[in-house]
């Protein structure tokens, strides 16, 4: 059995117990060397054979979990984040499942949650957004046309960008096209959250290109753009007292 399991968004802290648990008795580790937190390697037994995948093929990585197998020890893949998300995993798990390898996938704690912790904010705020999406601007790797920022931007919903810390300017540009976001729309760029040189920039879509660059920012961010980075918003009906629920009965 290989364990697909995400490392959380940097802190070695954030990981599930269930991922912990796994490292810690570990006999073979690869992981995804330009993301993972090395810390987390340091939960792993004395002996245990870790690999940094930064430089391997599909091929490279499929072959040393194969290994893994084989030996009969358990063997973790482990992912920045959560492995559903832009983790390259389904091409992986499509790869064991031809070699007969069995697997299951732990989820981790996604940098877009771990963002919103350290801005302090909530995506999905009562008469602002109730829909959060969570994209990235097309640059080596294309999105489908019906995916374009342009599209997706006239939603003016809650928006988390991965992947697009170095297209800064073009994806501002982007969601700034015709009937999306208005230039003075608040936007954020939170840098490597969760780590200890974690940074939060706050601004607007039509400034926060420059703030980064600044800032001196080209990767390992999130931007995120939307009106539930402002304080207008509705108060939530769940604790509203002339509210009723299944749990309480509204006040008279």
């Amino acid at each position: 059995m290989i364990h697909f399991v995400g490392a959380g968004p940097g802190a070695p802290d954030l990981i599930t117990l269930r991922g912990a648990e796994l490292l810690q008795r570990a006999g073979m580790v690869v992981y995804a060397g330009s993301l993972v937190n090395p810390e987390l390697l340091e939960m792993t037994p004395t002996g245990c054979e870790i690999y940094d995948s930064a430089s391997m093929t599909l091929e490279q990585v499929l072959e040393k979990l194969a290994a893994g197998e084989k030996k009969g020890v358990t063997t973790v893949r482990l992912h920045t984040g959560d492995p559903s998300l832009y983790g390259a995993v389904r091409e992986q798990m499509d790869g064991l499942k031809k070699l007969g390898i069995e697997f299951d996938v732990v989820p981790g704690v996604s940098s877009f949650c771990a963002a919103a912790a350290a801005a302090r904010v909530e995506y999905t705020l009562p008469g602002v957004s109730q829909t959060v999406i969570i994209t990235r601007m097309e640059g080596r790797t294309l999105v489908p046309e019906r995916e374009k920022l342009s599209l997706l931007a006239r939603h003016r919903a809650s928006m988390a960008l991965f992947l697009s810390s170095g297209l800064l300017k073009e994806s501002c540009k982007a969601l700034t096209d015709e009937d999306c976001y208005a230039p003075d729309t608040k936007a954020a760029i939170v840098y490597k959250a969760s780590w200890p040189e974690e940074m939060v920039l706050r601004g607007t879509v039509g400034t926060i290109a420059a703030q980064a660059e600044a800032a001196g920012i080209k990767n390992t961010a999130l931007l995120l753009v939307g009106d539930f980075l402002g304080d207008d918003y509705d108060l939530s009906k769940l604790y509203d007292a002339s509210f009723s629920h299944a749990f309480r009965e509204a006040s008279k």
